[in-house]
């Protein structure tokens, strides 16, 4: 039995680094101090044993599934690599390599979740910061369209809401919680202020905080004559009477939880804004983020205000920084040409296989393939795909070629990024006779040659 100690886990993008784990005889047997969404993850881990390659379907020899994948990337007109958020620092340049050689496109899971975000901040900039930072100053915390009890179980534990601060020596006693969300979640049960708002009308509700937090409003807001009772159909934050979701046209009118968070962030010394899901979905979601970070940076004028993204993956985080500096560009991004373009919408992997461009697919990482649009998924069961997942994943699409994989931070070393860009090295726990994801696309990037 061997204890490790100061274990860093990439199930989400928190990448706790301070989880004590237990080995014995090739298997984790326990994972002190991990989430809900980790600890089967640990357990589950040298539990499955898939063959090493598989072509369409069968067991075969990995010189034979090499020399197949090498043959369907080197023959295809436009190739597209996808994914990367399972990946360390080492697999994302390999797969950045290979792209640039094949004259590929390359993608990350951002375009399924936090594309409108990256979008946004190239737009007006990011007042930001780490997640160390926000622990110790942030008196005022607030998760809009964002559930993390559910998605990162143990961001309020470690940096946002639960931990003693430099500033803040109580504490969550020294904290005012605000959950902004379409619905009452399990993290707005735990808040001290929960604020309704439709996902269609997020856009409003923050143009109209940003005129409520200003020092002099700029003249009285529209609203219904008289205070109609909340949920009636005068009520713009919620849906009338037979209505599907809010008329755009309806004039915005501040709900009192709207105008209480609005004194509250008056009042506040430091604040973090942490936004998900609720704000990254839907048309024109870039121009809903630019909003929420246009409302912050302006914040910086009273106090300190900060914004973070609530990063689903392990390394997804990493896969942007990787592109950033091995192309200038940290998603979606188009080699065809010898030279890296960059137009999301155009190069983002969901839009290209959705028009049926790609003639081959390889997927370094196939979960969130599952989320394509259907005519994405129907046209990836047309071409030829070659994955790379760890033991026991299953691809949604049929694949041509399946390397199996070692898992960084349990079979590998390796480096990630937090949700906050900070890297957090991962370290070896159990033996495998599976290659990284790196030895793979260093293979083929030989082989394409």
């Amino acid at each position: 039995m061997q204890t490790f100690t100061s274990v860093g886990c990439t199930v989400c993008g928190c990448v706790c680094d301070d989880l004590t784990v237990t080995v014995d005889r090739g298997r984790v047997t326990g994972a002190r101090g991990a989430c809900k969404l980790a600890e089967p993850w640990f357990l589950a881990q040298n539990t499955s044993s898939s063959p090493a390659v598989l072509l369409d379907g069968q067991p075969a020899e990995p010189e034979a599934a090499f020399a197949r994948a090498a043959e369907i990337l080197r023959t295809a007109r436009y190739p597209l690599i996808y994914g990367l958020s399972r990946s360390t620092t080492e697999g994302q340049r390999a797969a950045v390599a290979l792209a640039d050689r094949l004259g590929a496109t390359i993608d990350t899971t951002a375009s399924t979740g936090h594309a409108p975000s990256i979008v946004a901040l190239q737009q007006v900039g990011e007042s930001t910061c780490t997640l160390g930072e926000g622990k110790n100053r942030a008196d005022l915390v607030v998760f809009w369209g964002s559930d993390p009890v559910v998605t990162h179980p143990r961001h309020m534990e470690r940096y946002s809401v639960d931990p003693i601060g430099r500033w803040l020596p109580g504490g969550r006693a020294d904290r005012f919680v605000v959950v902004v969300d379409e619905e009452e979640t399990e993290t707005a049960k735990r808040a001290d202020l929960f604020v309704q708002v439709p996902s269609a009308r997020n856009w409003d509700a923050l143009w109209t905080l940003r005129m409520l937090v200003r020092p002099t409003p700029p003249g009285p807001l529209a609203s219904c004559e008289g205070e109609p009772p909340t949920g009636s159909p005068c009520d713009p934050l919620l849906p009338g009477k037979g209505e599907e979701e809010p008329n755009p046209l309806t004039p915005f009118a501040p709900s009192p939880a709207l105008s209480e968070l609005a004194g509250r962030i008056t009042a506040a010394r430091c604040g973090m804004f942490f936004f998900g899901a609720g704000l990254t979905r839907g048309k024109l979601a870039h121009r809903t983020v630019e909003a929420l970070l246009q409302l912050v940076s302006e914040l910086n004028d009273r106090g300190r205000f900060y914004a973070r993204r609530m990063r689903r993956f392990g390394d997804v985080a990493g896969a942007d920084s990787v592109l950033a500096w091995q192309t200038g560009y940290p998603f979606g991004v188009n080699l065809s040409r010898g030279y890296p373009r960059y137009n999301p919408g155009e190069f983002t992997g969901p839009n290209v296989l959705a028009r049926g461009e790609p003639d081959a697919c390889l997927l370094v990482g196939s979960e969130t393939v599952a989320d394509f649009p259907p005519a994405a998924l129907e046209h990836l069961r047309k071409i030829p795909v070659i994955a790379l997942d760890s033991s026991g994943a299953e691809p949604p699409v049929p694949t041509a070629v399946r390397f199996t994989t070692a898992v960084y931070g349990i079979h590998r070393p390796g480096t990630a990024y937090r949700m906050d860009e900070v890297p957090i090295p991962l370290r070896v726990l159990l033996p495998t006779d599976y290659p990284s994801d790196a030895d793979v696309l260093n293979e083929l990037l030989k082989r394409v040659g």
